[in-house]
């Protein structure tokens, strides 16, 4: 299931308004380090900010692109939305845990999946009725220039909550920001794109949809 460190507990029952505070305070100064860093700058197009439930999908180029997206959302926006990671990443360390504990991330793991205990289904379980979601359908991140095949796990999330928006978003420049086997980010313009909301279609095959799907992260690239 989706799990958090046991040092980090997700959002424990009990908290003091002190962890709350300190929380909130290394969230915006993370958000803030992040646009720095990378200076990030967010383009929505024929699409605008909303706290209505959402599916963030993006093209998968560095360990910062989760962080990213998400620093680059709006406060209010920021506040409901959570990136889904790798917990055999994410969770392991001292530094990594806690910054997934400020950021909400919802941690999956991908080794160990059981029956009835899907991605998709501990996702839509742990979105409830508020929460959006930052997902990479390519699975792993990918250096190249064309965006690689997506896999099926937006498909189910579109299918099994039709409610939701799913917008397309195209991250450029950000791999250079922390290239593949660095660990320190290198100080560069980074570009976050944010497109139309869109909708499994009635009918829609799964191979239609993901082609449908990888398109318009694609088309971004080009605006």
């Amino acid at each position: 299931m989706v799990a958090w460190p046991r040092r980090f507990d997700a959002r424990p029952r009990r908290i003091g308004w002190e962890f709350l505070v300190a929380i909130n305070i290394t969230g915006s100064l993370l958000a803030f380090t992040a646009k720095v860093l990378s200076g990030a700058q967010a383009q929505w197009i024929d699409c605008r900010p909303d706290t209505r439930q959402r599916v963030y999908f993006a093209n998968h180029t560095s360990h910062l692109d989760a962080l990213v997206i998400w620093a680059s959302l709006p406060r209010e926006v920021r506040q409901l939305t959570r990136p889904v990671a790798a917990k055999d990443y994410w969770a392991r360390g001292f530094v990594k845990p806690y910054l997934a504990s400020v950021f909400n991330a919802m941690l999956i793991d991908r080794k160990n999946i059981k029956v009835h205990q899907s991605p998709v289904d501990l996702m839509l379980r742990e979105m409830g009725e508020k929460h959006s979601v930052i997902v990479f359908p390519e699975g792993s991140r990918n250096t190249e220039t064309e965006i690689g095949e997506f896999k099926s796990g937006i498909y189910y999330l579109g299918k099994k909550r039709p409610s939701l928006e799913l917008v397309p978003v195209y991250i450029e420049n950000l791999n250079r920001v922390l290239p593949r086997g660095e660990f320190l980010p290198v100080p560069l313009l980074s570009c976050i794109k944010f497109g139309p909301p869109m909708r499994l279609e009635e009918r829609e095959t799964k191979t239609d949809f993901l082609t449908r799907a990888r398109a318009a992260v694609s088309r971004l690239k080009e605006t």
